[in-house]
């Protein structure tokens, strides 16, 4: 069995409460419990933590694998070893001895499931009995003494024709259960070596890393950057989303929607950029039938008494003859969940449910709906 341990606290003296602090848009921990989430070959995840406001956090993701570990307080002062949250980790615990325990750090975000997936593979190929995560820097070093460290500088070589060194970046290490009880350490024996990308070198410690961090991260590793994604249709939902989720009732039983017409316009800039629209939605109105017939959408679809909105983007795409990947979609409410989770670009406003917010990959927008998240949206796509 592979397992994987977070260890994180409360306590952050550079960054109060980092470990959940907003990280592109998610919580700083939740980038390495989506990679771990994601990998064929982990079968555990344990978040160790002393603080309630990360466990809630974490639990809110509804990950499957993953787990809560309520660490020691001992554990989790400042001057705590990793090892020791470890050690007590392992010791409350019955693990086989030849399960592995990857230590993965959650101040390296920009690890992904393809790194913890091939590290396994080496550390097996190699036949090695632990292994840890290296970045190579072609940086020249030098003693205290004034002695070169790396390189001869009598015959400086040019960057394309220098090996560099290899530098640890503790993204994460591997180690057995057994070796880790007998020599209390996370390495120990023979070390494999796992290189990772240059751009995951830096780890946050500071808020000038947090700031490096999160351009890298948007440049390196975010999924569905528009030059890689040709959306063909846009659909979208209604209530809480074109509208502000209010009903609104006249004295004589009139039932109104609030509707934005800079939405409106986004699409009616999309008709004229070649692509598709169309409105799906639970409820049945005059309302929604007037507002999609004004905004000149090529699809309608409402009640959905017998189909759920995947079904119904399954059918207009057989319609098209498009892929679900060239959808994109934005929705608010559990009854979105299916079909966000589906097409290959999703949003969300910003006032949308948790559950919907923490859907991988969903592009959590700045405005609520009713009030331009579909306009913000449109023109994310139309950049």
């Amino acid at each position: 069995m592979n397992i994987a341990f977070i260890p994180v606290r409360c306590g952050s003296k550079s960054i109060p409460f980092k470990n959940i602090k907003d990280f592109c848009g998610k919580p700083l921990v939740y980038w390495n419990l989506l990679a771990l989430e994601n990998s064929k070959n982990i079968d555990k995840v344990y978040v160790a933590t002393d603080c309630k406001e990360i466990k809630e956090v974490v639990e809110s993701f509804e990950f499957k694998k993953v787990k809560v570990y309520d660490r020691d307080a001992k554990n989790a002062n400042d001057t705590a070893s990793t090892e020791s949250v470890m050690l007590e980790f392992i010791d409350k615990n019955s693990f086989d001895d030849n399960d592995l325990f990857l230590l993965v750090q959650a101040t390296s975000p920009l690890t992904q499931t393809k790194d913890f997936d091939e590290a396994l593979e080496k550390l097996r190929v190699e036949k090695a009995d632990s292994l840890l995560t290296c970045v190579r820097t072609k940086r020249f070093y030098w003693n205290e003494d004034g002695t070169p460290l790396n390189y001869d500088y009598q015959n400086r070589p040019r960057r394309q024709d220098f090996d560099g060194m290899l530098m640890e970046n503790g993204a994460f290490y591997i180690n057995s259960i057994k070796n880790i009880k007998k020599d209390k350490n996370r390495l120990s024996a023979k070390i494999a070596i796992y290189e990772m990308e240059e751009f995951t070198s830096v780890e946050i410690d500071e808020e000038d890393d947090w700031i490096i961090k999160e351009q890298l991260m948007k440049k390196h590793i975010l999924k569905y950057k528009k030059q890689d994604i040709k959306i063909k249709l846009f659909l979208s939902d209604v209530d809480g989303t074109l509208t502000d989720a209010g009903m609104y009732y006249g004295e004589n039983g009139e039932e109104f929607k609030k509707f934005n017409t800079h939405d409106g316009k986004g699409f009616e800039l999309l008709r004229l950029s070649g692509i598709k629209t169309g409105i799906i939605t639970s409820e049945n109105t005059k309302i929604v039938t007037n507002r999609a017939k004004k905004m000149k959408v090529d699809y309608l679809y409402q009640g959905l008494e017998y189909k759920g909105k995947l079904d119904i983007a399954k059918e207009i795409c057989k319609k098209e003859n498009i892929s679900l990947d060239e959808v994109a979609y934005i929705g608010d409410d559990v009854n979105c969940k299916e079909l966000l989770e589906s097409v290959g670009l999703k949003a969300c406003p910003n006032n949308a449910l948790d559950e919907i917010k923490n859907i991988p990959y969903i592009i959590k927008l700045s405005k609520n709906g009713g009030n331009g998240a579909v306009r913000e949206f449109i023109e994310y796509i139309l950049e």
